[in-house]
């Protein structure tokens, strides 16, 4: 039975209760019952004991001290309710010393500043908040922020936007060490999408409410899509069933899902093909023709250039239980 994916949640005072929340409910809730990895979620702080306050009246109760960090397979940072709140040395020296060995480092939100704050993201790209990109760049002028990414990463160090964002990257980073159904098997309990498309530019303005017709029309064709992925849609085919020209249909799919009908939709033939690769023995060329690819060369030059792999080999990997997406 393999070891348990160890988690290390870093805490100090200032640290926010939703991302706390968030992280726990998705490493720190046993569902092996259901075909879910183990994890091992250690709440991490400088002394290993003394309670974090969070706001709200909560607290967090550590029960390791950051010498745990060595032997994690992932440290996670929280956001932070006032963005400027100073990190302690300890714990910036221990996220330092956790990047120099290897191990995943990642943080929600307001976490970025963090990060910042222990040079990490000198010379790197990064994202958080849409309304703290700005403080980011002002406050730690050799970062390169990225202004509309829901989480990115940069030599292993992720960062994710504001709030729902973080789960978003939680579960992603469930998907490149565990795979897509352990992933979708946690958002199904967490009742939350598995992922994701778009960026956090859809969230930032909203100049002209839209329809609610419109809204009802794209959700009714985005579930007609899915049920239907094995099929040669084509986005004139969508629009016809909504009801709309195809340049109308494009728009209106992009401000609700901040990305392009036809990016959804391979994003959706991707996740239906990882599915079948590590859940089934099928044939590359049944693979390829399930998942709406067609052919097995067309769904091979996708995976290529979407996962930095080819599809023998992703399941290959998730057979032998090692990590096929080239970080």
């Amino acid at each position: 039975m393999a070891a348990p994916y160890r988690v290390a949640l870093v805490a100090f005072p200032g640290i926010r209760a939703f991302d706390v929340s968030v992280i726990t409910e998705v490493w720190g809730t046993d569902r092996t019952d259901r075909g879910a990895p183990a994890f091992d979620l250690r709440r991490v702080t400088a002394d290993g004991t003394t309670a974090v306050p969070m706001r709200g009246g909560l607290a967090l109760h550590p029960d390791r001290t950051l010498d745990w960090l060595d032997g994690a397979d992932l440290v996670l940072v929280p956001g932070l309710d006032d963005h400027l709140t100073p990190a302690p040395a300890p714990v910036l020296d221990a996220l330092r010393r956790a990047h120099a060995s290897g191990t995943t480092v990642a943080a929600l939100c307001g976490g970025a500043f963090t990060l910042a704050q222990a040079g990490l993201l000198d010379g790197r790209r990064a994202i958080t908040h849409w309304r703290l990109t700005d403080l980011l760049r002002t406050r730690h002028r050799r970062v390169t922020v990225v202004p509309d990414a829901l989480f990115i990463e940069d030599d292993n160090i992720w960062t994710a936007a504001g709030t729902a964002a973080g789960i978003d990257l939680c579960l992603h980073l469930v998907r490149l060490a565990h795979g897509a159904e352990a992933a979708a098997t946690i958002a199904r309990s967490m009742v939350t999408a598995p992922f994701r498309t778009g960026t956090q530019a859809q969230f930032i303005e909203h100049p002209t409410p839209r329809a609610a017709r419109d809204a009802d029309a794209l959700a009714a064709v985005r579930e007609h899509a899915l049920r239907h992925l094995h099929e040669p849609l084509t986005i004139a085919d969508l629009a016809a069933r909504a009801g709309m020209s195809p340049r109308s249909f494009a728009r209106h799919f992009t401000a609700a899902t901040g990305t392009t009908p036809l990016r959804w939709l391979l994003d959706q033939r991707i996740a239906a093909a990882q599915k079948l690769l590590e859940r089934t023995d099928l044939p590359m060329p049944e693979v390829a023709r399930r998942s709406g690819f067609g052919s097995e060369v067309t769904m091979r030059q996708h995976f290529a250039s979407r996962l930095a792999t080819s599809p023998r080999a992703y399941r290959a990997a998730f057979t032998g239980g090692s990590n096929p997406i080239a970080r």
